[in-house]
């Protein structure tokens, strides 16, 4: 049995769909868009980092309309809604695996845990992924997804700032991110 589409899902949004010109031409192919989004707590020290690092990639990546830069503070389905209408995705994000402070990583959807809600009623990125193409969403194909890990070293205590290792990092996760976009979109301004 097919899944109904989601009543808020535009039909633009639709895989493959594009708007027809008024005179009946041919669809316009869309262009490409790509988002860059920094997920985190900004009260939790390290927890932070991914979106400090989303704050300095919006300065650096002003005047580029093919590229969206965001913060949010919730993964699953939240997440999976801000990447309607996207074709690639970068999510930049603290993780804590045991290396060393600072370690930055380049995950698949499958390898990092996104649900950032301890409800039941939330799910992981990919399962998010899955129910909204399910709904007809146009979103970014998992291998057109990157998760950007900072290894975090403190994600427990209240702070205004992140540990020294994980801010001394966030210069060069800024530059890792825009070497990915280069390599998705080709040359980008310096």
């Amino acid at each position: 049995m097919p899944v109904p589409r989601h009543p808020l899902l535009a039909a633009d949004d639709a895989p493959g769909a594009a708007a027809a010109g008024a005179s009946g031409s041919p669809p316009c192919a869309r262009p490409s868009r790509t988002l860059v989004i920094g997920l985190g707590n900004p009260l939790v020290s390290d927890d932070s980092v991914g979106l400090r690092v989303a704050r300095a990639l919006q300065t650096r990546l002003a005047g580029r309309a093919d590229i969206v830069v965001t913060e949010d503070y919730w993964g699953g389905l939240r997440l999976m809604e801000q990447m309607i209408g996207f074709d690639r995705a970068i999510v930049v994000d603290a993780i804590c695996t045991g290396a060393p402070p600072g370690t930055i990583h380049h995950l698949t959807p499958e390898a990092l845990a996104t649900q950032r809600s301890a409800s039941a009623h939330d799910v992981n990125l990919p399962t998010a992924l899955a129910f909204g193409r399910q709904a007809g969403a146009h979103l970014p194909a998992d291998r057109d997804v990157v998760l950007v890990g900072i290894e975090a070293q403190d994600v427990v205590n209240f702070g205004e700032q992140c540990t020294p290792a994980v801010a001394a990092v966030i210069p060069r996760a800024v530059d890792e991110v825009v070497r990915l976009l280069e390599s998705f979109l080709g040359g980008l301004p310096r």
